[in-house]
């Protein structure tokens, strides 16, 4: 026998927001977020972005997430005030894009950061000795400066990230290589120029992509109602409210001391 009423879930639209700097705590969330959307069976995902970027891993494992989920669910993705960099990367992971007008977006490329901090040391009076198993054990040391062969080994390093990044959205946006490289040099745009240039099928709101995504699947937009998977905050969080900012998320110093020497695809001026 066929129930003849679809489960709650199939009626609703899932919702997922990504906001901030992108790292390994959001990944972790995401990547729980999307395997209930998954579980529940609901038939198509809002997917909010508001990010600048950050971590090429866990930007490229939202991403392959998004892909495979896309596969049983319609995915669109509505880029908020900035969605650049990273959060271009993720958005390549849904079939249709939508961006506010004004929306900043871009900044397609990779960025590596090291402090050299050798001639304050040397003003203060302190110095390293470092044994290592090779030239390179060390590389991005901050208490000297690059040698010639380690900047070509780094650059050789982001070159490589750099393909990654242009490749996928080439792939992602029916668009030639050449194309994608022609505007992926890390210069920003807004969400107008992302349409001329392909990045984004649509301007709108977020209201508007949902109502797409309603669309999409044969719901009711003006009836469809939406379902936000959010990340289940401490026991604390939720009896003082004051600490809600804490535990939503590292701060900027946090993310800049963490990821020190790490490849990004980020946005920050």
């Amino acid at each position: 026998m066929v129930w003849p009423f679809k489960p709650r879930f199939r009626k609703q639209i899932a919702r997922i927001e990504i906001t901030g700097a992108i790292a390994s705590n959001t990944r972790k969330r995401v990547l729980e977020a999307l395997e209930t959307v998954e579980e529940k069976k609901f038939p198509a995902l809002l997917l909010r972005i508001d990010s600048p970027g950050g971590t090429v891993g866990d930007s490229q494992e939202i991403y392959s997430a998004l892909k495979r989920l896309g596969e049983k669910v319609k995915i669109v993705a509505s880029f908020g005030n900035i969605s650049a960099s990273g959060g271009v990367y993720i958005g390549m992971g849904a079939e249709h894009i939508m961006a506010n007008p004004g929306t900043i977006t871009g900044s397609i490329g990779v960025i590596l950061r090291g402090n050299n901090l050798e001639r304050l040391l040397q003003k203060i009076g302190v110095s390293f000795k470092v044994i290592k198993s090779g030239p390179y054990k060390d590389i991005l040391a901050f208490d000297r400066e690059l040698t010639e062969p380690e900047q070509n080994i780094l650059q050789e390093l982001i070159d490589t990230s750099y393909q990654q990044f242009v490749q996928t959205v080439a792939e992602a946006r029916n668009l030639a290589v050449e194309t994608v490289r022609s505007f992926a040099d890390g210069r920003i745009f807004t969400g107008q120029q992302a349409l001329e240039l392909g990045i984004v099928d649509r301007l709108g709101t977020e209201e508007d992509a949902r109502r797409w995504a309603a669309e999409l699947v044969g719901l009711d937009p003006e009836k469809t109602p939406v379902f936000t998977l959010e990340e289940r905050k401490p026991l604390l969080s939720r009896l003082l409210p004051g600490n809600s900012q804490a535990a939503s998320g590292i701060s900027w110093l946090e993310f800049e001391m963490s990821t020190s020497g790490l490849p990004l695809w980020l946005y920050r001026p």
